[in-house]
């Protein structure tokens, strides 16, 4: 019989529990008692394991089923209401959704921490331990996926009638190991088991075809027939708003083939493979997040995803909508704009535009005109980023292949924007060619993904102040010329919730009772009220502590994954995001190698008058994105020499942190006390992170770029640590690289010099020095100015360690930090969003 530890420290057995416990299905308890009642009932009437156990793992799955039973309650009345109600609603389509852990999420947002902490401790578990159980939800990769999941967050908050909508990716990106020659990729096992936060709805089921070809009727009529068709199943996950009863979906679609795909025939005549292809061929769909796509295979999988999410999700959209009117007879589709928003979130689900054309046009027999005004009054744009390799371009070849019909609609949108050029922008003829949405180039004809976007949807909008500005004046200028009222900013945000009530408890508890209330959790611009007691010895010393305490557990936290020991009292720089040349890890990595060659170089007493520092870089780098990979690598690298030295390890640490994701974030953010947002400015278009550290009080090492611009106008110029080239700069510092104007900074060549030298083992880095080389070229002449910017990032850095030093002014900065984060809620921005953009209201359940 497994033994279960009790708080008290005693052994008891699982029986034992189960004796003193009844098992009574108790859906709504709120009394700890009956909560354990209603857990117990789970783990006894809706098994997942075998009987008898009820160890930590069992002990989540039913406290998850418990959690749900409340969930699906206050799910069933909110889409009732919804439908009694017939709001118009919004439809969020994101190709990832970083959710993190749902417990700790879900009872926060439900007001039940405490009574579920006692319950489980009457149990015999502790919350903390249980909640370790759970594996975060492998949906997303960075800040796009993290931001969608904080918007649904808000939409529920804010009781706004809305939906998401996403894949359901077996494995999700990958798992993230570090080995000897750096990161290792294996399978996400997130669905290992299954996961209890999910519902599976048989009765949600849509055709999705592919390939096939285009049948013209007699009449003219035209429609998308044969190719082969899959079944996308409808999987949804409930999104609870905070203190409200409003709880959302968000509905993941699986691909299915059909029983009578199966070819028994082919089976018993020994052809197994060949017998279940279209099984196996719906399996990939949603095996994987952004599957390589070197391969004309590759692209073919990621196109096909694409437009899996956009086709179901359309189906589903429209089933609703007509399904609301009852009758054919009232259905008027000129209404349908008035009751449905569609929000893409990025290029990735463009192909919306000729799906929702295409299912007004051949399956609902609506005209050209009265189908091209119903889709551009449904569906926005959200643009996230300026590199050009984001900007999604479609192989046209590859399209027809396996869209021919949403081909055929694409050109005839494209032939008559051109037109419109034509008759009423003669001025801009000359533009025709990189406004278009086709790029017909012989060697390599592309659908231009971002440009159909603009031409369809009502609104586009950037996702901070400085992306927006550089979308109007730069990207997409003439379009603006075209139509000037198109054009928004959305300045990302954050959701309070996950990003500071319950990752940080202890710096939530100071804020409340400072502010003497908590209202802040949904009305972030309360934190201002924090200013007028910045100076306040005794708030600095309660603000000390908590921030100590979230150190002390990140401290546990990096012994246990990275098997290094740090220390609390050293400063814990830290830089998290996926790794790109452009996020400019290498730039950090390269200030650390720098600190370490100098403080070799310092006489002990030299060395004590220095700032200890810790610093972690974190992230995933693309697997097939080999200069990414050899930045993971050099940091590990870098870590392994320096974290052995006696001389210099008690005033410097580097920790690359494995397989970052929402968990890990809850535990670096709120550990941390200086943060890098380091991108080159004008290429990050927001960064998130970045208001999640703010807020956390954990102060800015950044360039002007994204939000970072934003923040650091909210928090005070004082209260950031600027360097760097500003993004109209960056150009003419790029054009003067290219004619071998750039005198590197001495300091720059030493820091390159040292790894050259082999200080960091034998791994050749040479190519990825090389790309900080030359004045131009590809992978060469250091497009991202890491060299240019690298001395007043030290100097930025010295000034760091000098701040360290004065413990009130550093504590007073971090308080300001907070106090200056309200602006950054994701409530805001989605109140901006309904308001805005999509014109819905508040629906709130009663």
């Amino acid at each position: 019989m497994a033994a279960t530890a009790k708080p008290n420290g005693k052994s008891i057995t699982d029986s034992d529990i189960s004796s003193k416990i009844p098992a009574t299905a108790n859906p709504l308890a709120e009394e700890p008692s009956q909560i354990a009642s209603n857990i117990n009932y789970h783990a006894k009437f809706s098994p997942h394991f075998s009987p008898f156990k009820f160890q930590p793992e069992q002990a989540y799955y039913a406290t998850a089923d418990s959690v749900r039973d409340r969930l699906i309650q206050q799910w069933n009345e909110t889409y009732l209401h919804f439908h009694k109600k017939n709001p118009k609603q919004t439809y969020y389509l994101s190709m990832e959704y970083l959710q993190g852990r749902a417990l700790t999420n879900a009872i926060g947002n439900l007001n039940v921490q405490k009574a579920y902490a006692d319950a489980l401790n009457k149990l015999g578990h502790d919350l903390e331990e249980i909640r370790e159980q759970e594996k975060d939800a492998a949906l997303g990769n960075g800040g796009l996926g993290r931001l969608a999941s904080c918007f649904l967050d808000s939409m529920a908050t804010l009781n706004l009638p809305a939906w998401g909508y996403g894949l359901r990716y077996r494995y999700g990106l990958f798992k993230q190991r570090i080995a000897k020659d750096g990161q290792e990729e294996t399978a996400e096992d997130w669905l290992e088991k299954f996961s209890p936060w999910e519902v599976v709805r048989h009765d949600v089921v849509y055709p999705v075809r592919f390939f096939g070809r285009v049948h013209v009727n007699p009449d003219g009529l035209r429609k998308w027939v044969e190719g082969e068709v899959l079944q996308a199943l409808a999987y949804d996950v409930p999104i609870p708003g905070y203190k409200t009863k409003n709880t959302i979906s968000l509905r993941l679609w699986e691909a299915k083939a059909s029983a009578e795909d199966f070819n028994l025939f082919q089976f018993n005549d020994g052809q197994y493979e060949s017998a279940a292809q279209l099984h196996s061929r719906a399996q990939q769909i949603c095996a994987v997040l952004y599957p390589g796509d070197a391969t004309e295979d590759g692209k073919l999988l990621r196109l096909k995803q694409q437009f899996f999410l956009c086709s179901a999700s359309l189906q589903d959209i429209i089933f609703r909508f007509k399904e609301r009117k009852g009758s054919t007879a009232s259905l008027q589709w000129s209404e349908f704009p008035t009751k449905v928003a569609v929000q893409l979130n990025d290029t990735h689900p463009t192909l919306a535009i000729p799906e929702l054309m295409r299912l007004l046009l051949d399956e609902e027999g609506l005209g050209w005109d009265e189908a091209w005004a119903v889709t551009t009054r449904t569906i926005a744009y959200t643009n996230h980023t300026v590199l050009p390799e984001a900007l999604e371009k479609w192989s046209q070849p590859v399209m027809w292949k396996l869209l021919p019909r949403h081909m055929e609609i694409i050109e005839e949108i494209d032939k008559r924007f051109i037109a419109t050029v034509h008759a009423t922008r003669t001025d801009l003829v000359s533009q025709i060619p990189s406004l278009c949405i086709l790029d017909n180039n012989p060697q390599k004809p592309v659908v231009r993904m971002a440009n159909l976007c603009v031409v369809s949807a009502h609104t586009v909008n950037g996702v901070a102040q400085l992306h927006s500005d550089i979308l109007k004046n730069e990207l997409f200028v003439d379009y603006v010329s075209i139509w000037p009222s198109k054009f928004q900013n959305k300045t990302n945000g954050i959701t309070p919730r996950r990003w500071l009530r319950f990752c940080s408890p202890e710096l939530s508890n100071i804020i409340t009772k400072w502010l003497k209330t908590d209202q802040w959790v949904t009305n972030l611009d309360l934190l201002t009220g924090l200013r007028k007691f910045a100076d306040d010895s005794k708030l600095q010393e309660e603000w000390a502590s908590a921030k100590l305490a979230n150190k002390k557990r990140l401290a546990q936290y990096i012994e246990h994954t990275a098997g290094v020991q740090v220390d609390p009292s050293t400063l814990f720089d830290i830089q998290v995001k996926r790794i790109h040349e452009y996020k400019r890890q290498l730039l950090n990595i390269l200030g650390a190698v720098y600190r370490y060659k100098k403080l070799k170089e310092m006489s002990p007493e030299e060395r004590k008058k220095t700032t200890p520092r810790t610093i972690m870089i974190g992230g995933k780098a693309f697997a097939t994105y080999t200069n990414a990979k050899r930045i993971v690598k050099l940091v590990d690298d870098v870590g392994a020499v320096v974290n052995k030295d006696p001389e210099v390890n008690t005033h410097l640490k580097v920790v690359f942190v494995p397989n970052y994701n929402v968990s890990v974030a809850e535990l670096l953010i709120p550990g941390s006390e200086l943060s890098q947002h380091i991108s080159t400015a004008g290429m990050e278009a927001s960064g998130t992170s970045n208001m999640k550290f703010a807020l956390n009080g954990c102060l800015i090492i950044g360039t002007l770029d994204g939000a970072n611009v934003e923040i650091r106008e909210e928090i005070g110029e004082d209260n950031f640590f600027l360097f760097g080239a500003t993004a109209d700069e960056v150009p003419k510092l790029r054009k003067d690289r290219e004619n071998g104007l750039f005198k590197p900074d001495p300091r720059f060549e030493e820091a390159k010099q040292f790894v050259r030298g082999g200080a960091f083992g034998s791994y050749d880095y040479n190519p990825l020095l090389d790309s900080l080389e030359g004045n131009t070229g590809y992978g060469r002449g250091d497009y991202f100015l890491v060299g240019h910017d690298f001395p007043q990032y030290l100097d930025a850095q010295e000034k760091v360690d000098e701040a360290y030093k004065d413990r009130k002014k550093w504590l007073k900065m971090s308080i300001l930090s907070t106090a200056g984060s309200g602006k950054f809620s994701s409530d805001r921005t989605i109140a901006q969003y309904a308001k805005e953009i999509w014109n819905i209201e508040e629906c709130r359940v009663p």
